[in-house]
């Protein structure tokens, strides 16, 4: 039995308009902002490069929400992946977008081969560049909608062991307020998301141990959706807010970057 639309969904629906792109959808979190937004009334199109992952994450959500889910199996880096996006939702009433994807080089700066960072750069930062660009005229012209880039405690400061991934979060922190200070009196709430450990299989590919103030990927999308329009970043988790606080602005510099070197160390 598919779930009925209650009030709420309704009106997430009518503030921001019918459709959703989440970019990075094919698991873990993209998947969960799938599901969520699905729960809020919203049709979906999901990018992702795995067609198959993400076809059964949309499979899934059709049979449990009855709405309509897009699946364009793309890379992430690939400039025409925005231009393919845009041809999707000609006609459709594009009412949030949000840019989960992110590559993640993985040990020493200087041991990391330079097509794995160009390939960072390229997912982290071009990507979110290019969809807020080609996507948002659109949601302008309409007079409302949303944006959510997925960020990182770990841009917050420098991060050893994963710089090119940190460098690429604070570059989205930076860009979304820039977004949140230029739209909002154009009817579009832009938030970027300073998430903290996510149990998510990429996580558990890594360890079996809870982090320090995880949550679900289902938790997390609630909050983060939650918190629209309230301002232009948002830490989910009061344990994460607290952490956020005390790195960025109760701690020294370099004591904030020793404290997260030793927790990336297992990583790298």
């Amino acid at each position: 039995m598919l779930a009925r639309m209650s009030g709420a969904d309704k009106s997430f629906t009518k503030r921001y308009g019918d459709w959703a792109v989440v970019a990075g959808a094919s698991e873990g979190l993209g998947a969960a902002f799938a599901a969520g937004l699905a729960a809020r009334g919203m049709h979906l199109v999901l990018i992702a490069r795995r067609g198959e992952v993400m076809e059964e994450v949309a499979e899934k959500i059709r049979a449990e929400r009855g709405v309509e889910v897009r699946c364009l199996a793309r890379d992430l880096s690939d400039p025409d992946t925005v231009d393919a996006v845009s041809e999707a939702l000609a006609g459709r009433d594009l009412g949030v977008l949000v840019y989960n994807a992110a590559s993640v080089p993985l040990g020493p700066f200087l041991d990391v081969e330079f097509e794995e960072i160009e390939r960072a750069v390229a997912v982290n930062v071009r990507g979110p560049l290019a969809f807020a660009h080609a996507l948002l005229p659109g949601m302008c012209e309409r007079g409302r909608g949303a944006v959510v880039l997925m960020s990182s405690l770990a841009g917050l400061q420098g991060t050893p062991g994963i710089a090119t991934y940190a460098a690429s979060k604070a570059f989205n922190i930076i860009l979304g307020e820039g977004l949140w200070g230029e739209l909002r009196e154009r009817g579009i709430d832009v938030s970027v998301c300073c998430s903290g450990a996510v149990r998510t299989p990429g996580y558990t590919r890594f360890s079996d141990k809870d982090a320090p103030g995880m949550l679900s990927p289902e938790e997390m999308v609630r909050q983060t959706l939650d918190a629209l329009g309230k301002g232009p970043r948002f830490v989910p988790g009061r344990t994460n807010r607290f952490t956020a606080q005390l790195m960025g602005r109760l701690l020294p510099r370099k004591t904030a970057i020793g404290i997260i070197a030793r927790n990336t160390q297992k990583l790298s």
